[in-house]
């Protein structure tokens, strides 16, 4: 089975009354300018928001993200980097956050990620994911998943679409998709799909190398 675009395109152009509908509903990724011009706190934030969502609804965390960042301070890596144990234990007594002990231990932890990121490459946390190539999207979802707290699986990719980092997902809808495709036939790592997309199609299906359907980048 071809992966041909106009197809996609248009099979899931059924589900929405205009293509209007349809372009509003997919994520906006930001330009690179823009990312660098985030502050790192936006990038904690977003970090810890992923970390949240996993295996719960996302509109229940969203709800409560408001609070979050009244709670910790707008996110300031700085500040957080010095979380202690004990106040860790003084939030599992606000009502108004989720109260996940393990979740809110990745907070500082997180925090000295960003700031090791900062260190190492005498720039921003922004500046670094800005000028990761979508070439190696993959490359940056594996650093993400050593060296972050609960960054792995498809957090790491759900966290750079919350920050505006093109990237694509893995979600079941996609593997299915490549499943029937005979793409792959069953759920592989990331690079398995890469790898095995690389040896069915020499191009993507729009016009610009290293980039497939939509906006969204293909492994290469």
């Amino acid at each position: 089975m071809k992966l041909d675009y106009r197809w996609l395109y248009d099979t899931v152009r059924r589900r929405f009354e205009s293509d209007e509908a349809m372009e509003a509903f997919l994520p906006k990724a930001l330009a690179s300018d823009e990312l660098k011009q985030k502050g790192d706190d936006r990038y904690l934030s977003a970090m810890s928001q992923r970390v949240f969502r996993a295996g719960m609804q996302h509109s229940v965390v969203d709800a409560k993200w408001p609070a979050f960042e009244e709670a910790f301070w707008g996110f300031v890596p700085e500040k957080l980097v010095l979380l202690s144990p004990e106040q860790i234990e003084g939030y599992m007594k606000n009502d108004r956050i989720i109260r996940h002990r393990t979740k809110l231990q990745t907070i500082p932890k997180n925090a000295q990620f960003i700031l090791d990121i900062r260190q190492e490459q005498g720039s921003s946390f922004g500046e670094f994911i800005a000028n990761w190539p979508s070439t190696d999207i993959i490359g940056l979802w594996r650093l993400l998943a050593k060296r972050g707290a609960r960054l792995g699986g498809r957090s790491a990719a759900a966290f750079l679409r919350l920050a505006g980092k093109d990237t694509f997902l893995l979600t079941s809808d996609v593997v299915a998709r490549l499943m029937a495709a005979g793409i792959v036939d069953q759920t592989p790592p990331a690079n398995a799909i890469c790898e095995s997309y690389r040896a069915r199609s020499t191009s993507c299906s729009r016009a610009q190398e290293g980039r497939c359907v939509s906006y969204r980048p293909c492994c290469r």
